[in-house]
C-alpha cells in the first residue's frame, strides 16, 4: 500500500462541556492525550464550531432578548421562539428567505445557511451559540497553541479545521463542512491536469477541506459526544498553497442562488 492510499479517522473522546473563557487548545490536548491518539506530523484535527463558539463566549441569553415586530410576526405563524428569530435576524447580513419556519440567511462571514447559523442545539433551553466571529483566526490559534503542546513545528504541524453542518441546494440532509480553516489547502484545483484517460481536466476543484471535515463527522456525528476527531493520512495529491475558510465561499458573480 502506497503512501496516501489509506485514511484513518480518531474521534476523540472525554471532552467536558465547554464554558465561555475555558482554555479550549488544553482542554483539546487533554483529551488527544488521554485517547492515545496523540498527534503526528501531517494530521488534521477537525474541531466542531459548537466549542469553539462557547469557549469564546459567543453564547446569546435569550431571556435579554426583544424579539421585534418582524420576529414576532414570523415566530408566530410558523410556532417559532420570536427571541430565536431575533437573534437570526440580528446574526443575518442578508436574507435569501424566510419560509415555513426556515430563514436561510448569509452571514457577515460570507457563509448561506440555515438560521444564519444560530444554533439551539447542545445549548441550555434559554440560550443558542452563534459562530465564532471568526472562524479562520480560531483555527490558527488552535493551531499554534496544540503544535506547541505536542512539540510539533515546520509546515506539517498538524492543520485545524473549525467545521459546522450545513444543507445543500438540492440534496436531502445536512453535512459538516469547513467554516475556518489553518495549515491546509481548502481547495485542490485539477484544472489542466488529465484524467487516467488522457482527458484535460476543465472544471474540477475540489473543496478537500469540506471533505476532510464531512469525513471527520462520520466519529464526531451529533449524538455520540465527540466534538473533535482527528483525520490521520491524508496527503494532497498536488502541491498547493495553505488557506483559509474563505477560500471556499462563493464569489457573487458565480454564485447562481442570490
Amino acid at each position: 500500500m502506497s503512501e496516501g492510499d489509506e485514511i484513518r479517522i480518531i474521534g476523540i473522546a472525554g471532552i467536558p462541556e465547554v464554558a465561555p473563557g475555558v482554555d479550549l487548545p488544553t482542554v483539546i490536548g487533554d483529551a488527544i492525550v488521554a485517547s492515545g491518539a496523540g498527534l503526528e506530523l501531517g494530521d488534521i484535527v477537525v474541531v466542531t464550531h459548537k466549542i469553539v463558539s462557547k469557549a469564546e463566549g459567543r453564547i446569546v441569553d435569550l431571556g435579554t432578548i426583544e424579539p421585534s415586530i418582524l420576529a414576532q410576526g414570523f415566530a408566530a405563524r410558523w410556532d417559532k421562539d420570536p427571541r430565536k428569530i431575533e437573534v437570526v435576524l440580528r446574526e443575518a447580513h442578508r436574507i435569501v428567505r424566510m419560509h415555513k419556519g426556515l430563514i436561510i440567511a448569509e452571514t457577515a462571514h460570507g457563509f448561506v445557511c440555515a438560521n444564519a447559523g444560530v444554533d439551539a442545539s447542545n445549548a441550555s433551553p434559554d440560550s443558542v451559540v452563534l459562530l465564532p466571529a471568526n472562524p479562520d483566526s480560531s483555527a490558527a490559534a488552535l493551531r499554534d497553541a496544540l503544535a506547541q503542546r505536542f512539540g510539533l513545528s515546520g509546515r506539517d504541524i498538524p492543520a485545524v479545521i473549525v467545521s459546522d453542518s450545513f444543507g445543500r441546494p438540492w440534496r436531502d440532509g445536512i453535512v459538516n463542512v469547513a467554516i475556518g480553516v489553518s495549515g491546509i489547502a481548502p481547495l485542490i484545483d485539477y484544472r489542466g491536469h488529465a484524467d487516467a484517460a488522457g482527458y484535460e481536466l476543465s472544471a474540477s476543484v475540489l473543496a478537500v477541506a469540506d471533505e476532510v471535515a464531512s469525513a471527520a463527522e462520520l466519529v464526531m456525528h451529533k449524538l455520540a459526544g465527540r466534538p473533535v476527531a482527528i483525520v490521520r493520512g491524508y496527503r494532497a495529491p498536488l502541491a498547493a498553497t495553505p488557506g483559509t475558510g474563505r477560500d471556499l465561499i462563493m464569489g457573487e458573480e458565480r454564485d447562481l442562488f442570490r
